[in-house]
C-alpha cells in the first residue's frame, strides 16, 4: 500500500491482518490523495490536516517528493488539533504521537507517511514487519499487478491482502495461478463517542485514539481484519 498520512481504521485492519507489510514508497504521488493528509473534525466541521508539499506532481515518486521548507505549518497543525481535541480524553499520548511524527520530518512526505503508521502500530502494539518497496525489491521497472507479484514471489508469500478498493484492479484468477491467494479486508467502522453531532465515519486513526483507549482500538481495529 503507499503511505497515507495517518490513515483511517480500515489501513490498521489490513495492516493488522498481515505478517510483513510493504510500502509501496516508490510509485507516483497521486494529487489530492490521502499521502499527505487526512481528515479530522476541526472547529466544528470535517476538515483536512494537510502537510504542505514544494512542487508537488504526479510524475514524481512518492519517496521524492519533498514537504515544504518552511516548518510553520507544524506548530500550526498541532495547535489546531489541540483547539479541537484538547479536552479528549487520550489527547496528551495521542497528541503526543502526533507530535513525534511532524517533528520526524526529514523534508520527505514518506517518511512523514510512514512514521504516522509505523509509530501509530507501535503505540497500538500491532505486530507486524515492514518494508519499502523502493528499499528492497529492485524492480521499480515492473508495473501493475505484476509487480505485486513479483514482490510476493521474492517473499514467498501465500496470501495477499488488500483492502476492498482492490477489487477493481486485482483478479483471482490471476494470483492463483502464480500460487498467491488474493484476499481482502472488509473494513469495519463501528460508531463511538466523538465531539461530532453525528457520528462521522472514515476519520483519520487520530480520532479514533482521542476517544478511545489503547485496548478497545486494538478490538475494534481486529474487528475488521477477522472476517
Amino acid at each position: 500500500m503507499q503511505p497515507y498520512f495517518f490513515p483511517y481504521i480500515g489501513y490498521f485492519q489490513l495492516l493488522s491482518a498481515v505478517d510483513r507489510f510493504v510500502f509501496y514508497d516508490d510509485v507516483n504521488y497521486i494529487k489530492s490523495g490521502w499521502v499527505n493528509r487526512n481528515k479530522l473534525f476541526l472547529s466544528g466541521a470535517v476538515r483536512y490536516i494537510t502537510v504542505p508539499l514544494t512542487a508537488a506532481s504526479s510524475f514524481e515518486k512518492i519517496n521524492k517528493t519533498k514537504t515544504h521548507s518552511e516548518k510553520e505549518w507544524v506548530e500550526k497543525m498541532l495547535s489546531s488539533i489541540k483547539q479541537s481535541y484538547g479536552k479528549a480524553p487520550y489527547y496528551k499520548d495521542v497528541s503526543g504521537i502526533v507530535e513525534k511524527v511532524l517533528k520526524s520530518d526529514d523534508g520527505y512526505i514518506s517518511t512523514l507517511a510512514k512514521n504516522s503508521i509505523t509509530y501509530v502500530a507501535e503505540y497500538l502494539q500491532l505486530d507486524c514487519d515492514f518494508n519499502e518497496s523502493s528499499a528492497l525489491y529492485d524492480n521499480e521497472e515492473i508495473k501493475g499487478s505484476d509487480r505485486v507479484l513479483d514482490i510476493c514471489r521474492m517473499e514467498k508469500a501465500v496470501e495477499y491482502w488488500n483492502l476492498p478498493g482492490g477489487k477493481d484492479l486485482y483478479s483471482h484468477d490471476e494470483f492463483e495461478a502464480n500460487g498467491v491467494k488474493l484476499k481482502f479486508v472488509e473494513v469495519s467502522i463501528e460508531p463511538y463517542k466523538q465531539e461530532c453531532p453525528d457520528f462521522q465515519s472514515g476519520l483519520s486513526i487520530i480520532d479514533v485514539m482521542m476517544f478511545n483507549d489503547r485496548e478497545t482500538v486494538k478490538e475494534m481495529i481486529a474487528r475488521g481484519s477477522m472476517r
